[in-house]
């Protein structure tokens, strides 16, 4: 580990992650699962001792988890940690006849499984999709944008009333299967997915009903879809512990370093101060919509900036800022 690394882990409890969109701004998505080992060393050597990993869908879940050993080895050489496991399954929130369902859940929990063994406090995944007809062959992907969805239509037998009940269903039964690994379970929001803002979030986790199912706050996501920050921070303060940091423009989909777009960051850690936030922050900065030359000095930067944004406005209480 390079000797300012600690430099990259904030402030008291407040730990700075870099979030798994490095890996997949340099290597495409998804990136080759069995290079793992190869991404960890490349994140701690960058700096980073927290990081996310992701296993995305069927062939990857099973991947890590039968490789998990060599990972937490890898993690325990680098001197890193794994505080947020992302176990991406976008066919967990489909309309799905109840063998396929369960097959789901099963590898959902797989998923934990490999969470716990690497000490994570978390598991992560996008919102359910919309309930439309997509095709068969339609690729995993980071954001369902409108464009992508332009031309599917929502099934001519969709009853809502049953399609919402089964899917609280199962995804209360998925937090009960985290729960049981002592893993919250965070929804991503992103475009074309049920819980995109604050107000989707919150009806669906009524609807669930499960302490430990938290929204992951994305700034850069919610900010293109005039959800306001502030606002999410305070109505959503209990059910926050893991945030994605980035900025946008407020035009397209893109995670920008901070201050290269139109995020009013003073604001928002402002808000953080208030709500006395304890959770993590994780730079999400990247993705092949944004466009950004160099990975590393993006990350490095915004790691500087994000630490004297922690240092300012979240000191212990009682602290002269």
């Amino acid at each position: 580990m390079p000797e300012n690394s600690k430099f990259y882990s904030g402030t008291g409890s407040m730990e700075i992650s870099c979030a798994y969109l490095y890996i997949i701004s340099k290597y495409g998505y998804p990136p080759p699962v069995e290079d793992t080992v190869a991404h960890i060393r490349e994140i701690a050597q960058l700096g980073f001792a927290s990081l996310e990993l992701e296993a995305i869908g069927k062939s990857n879940i099973e991947y890590l988890f039968e490789n998990r050993k060599a990972v937490k080895d890898a993690l325990a050489e680098y001197g890193c940690s794994v505080p947020v496991l992302c176990v991406v399954l976008p066919r967990l929130g489909a309309d799905l006849p109840a063998s396929e369902r369960a097959e789901c859940l099963e590898l959902f929990e797989i998923g934990c499984q490999t969470a716990h063994f690497l000490g994570a406090e978390g598991v992560l995944d996008n919102g359910p999709l919309l309930p439309l007809k997509y095709p068969s062959d339609m690729p995993v992907m980071r954001h369902y944008s409108g464009l992508q969805m332009a031309g599917l239509h929502l099934p001519f037998s969709l009853d809502w009333n049953s399609y919402w009940n089964k899917l609280a269903k199962t995804y209360g039964s998925a937090c009960g299967i985290a729960a049981k690994y002592g893993l919250d379970y965070h929804l991503h929001p992103c475009e074309g997915s049920l819980t995109a803002t604050t107000d989707s979030f919150l009806l669906f986790s009524q609807a669930v009903n499960a302490p430990n199912l938290k929204f992951n706050l994305d700034t850069s996501n919610q900010f293109l879809v005039s959800d306001s920050l502030a606002l999410s921070l305070v109505r959503l303060r209990d059910k926050i512990s893991y945030i994605h940091i980035s900025d946008n423009s407020g035009l397209k989909t893109e995670h920008l370093p901070p201050g290269k777009g139109n995020i009013d960051w003073d604001l928002f850690f402002a808000v953080l101060r208030e709500i006395n936030y304890k959770g993590r922050i994780a730079i999400d900065v990247g993705g092949a919509e944004t466009g950004i030359e160099n990975m590393e000095d993006a990350y490095r930067e915004t790691a500087s900036w994000l630490n004297k944004k922690i240092e300012y406005y979240l000191q212990p209480a009682g602290a002269v800022l």
